[in-house]
């Protein structure tokens, strides 16, 4: 890749007020920037700096902190770069902006995000459910959700030991510890 095409980006990401940035290889930059900033951010890398691929949008919660955190992954293929721009949004109502307007793709990575962690992206085409149709828990990757309980609450359990198995264990082999033994 062209040395010249990292220096331009860095020098376009320096006239930028509000953000930090770090170049973490010749083809790698993290970008962090304010949510209200960050729409902007991405139509200028996409029209001025050809990050034309939004390869992915991902989320991680921080309850702690009260916020999430989305990093919006673009890929430019005449660089040959990845830019990821991370923002935080409070946890709390929990709504951002949708960039279905940029990148046609994100109602897919809004819509997982909305039905995973129960962020709604003000704007993107469609928030209903696609692979948990049936759910009628709690977003089950926030941090809070407790999956070993919703399971002992949604579910009867019934003991399962079949001949293959005694067998199995005879010999040497299988789960012969069960995990509530183990745990601390």
């Amino acid at each position: 890749m062209d040395k010249n095409l990292n220096v331009w980006l860095d020098n376009l990401l320096q006239e930028i007020e509000g953000i930090k940035f770090r170049r973490k290889s010749t083809r790698r930059v993290r970008i962090d920037v304010a949510m209200d900033a960050l729409p902007t951010l991405l139509e200028l890398l996409q029209g001025r700096a050809s990050y034309v691929h939004l390869s992915a949008i991902t989320c991680v919660d921080w309850p702690d902190d009260g916020e999430f955190e989305l990093v919006y992954h673009v890929w430019s293929y005449e660089t040959q770069s990845l830019v990821s721009a991370h923002t935080r949004i409070p946890r709390d109502p929990g709504v951002y902006l949708s960039i279905y307007d940029l990148y046609e793709p994100a109602a897919f990575f809004e819509r997982d995000i909305h039905e995973m962690f129960g962020v709604f992206f003000e704007g993107s085409p469609d928030m209903e459910k696609f692979i948990l149709t049936e759910w009628d828990g709690p977003p089950p990757m926030r941090k809070e959700f407790d999956s070993e309980a919703f399971v002992n609450q949604q579910f009867e359990w019934q003991p399962y030991h079949p001949d293959w198995l005694k067998e199995l264990e005879e010999e040497g082999g299988g789960v012969t510890t069960r995990p509530e033994d183990i745990r601390w």
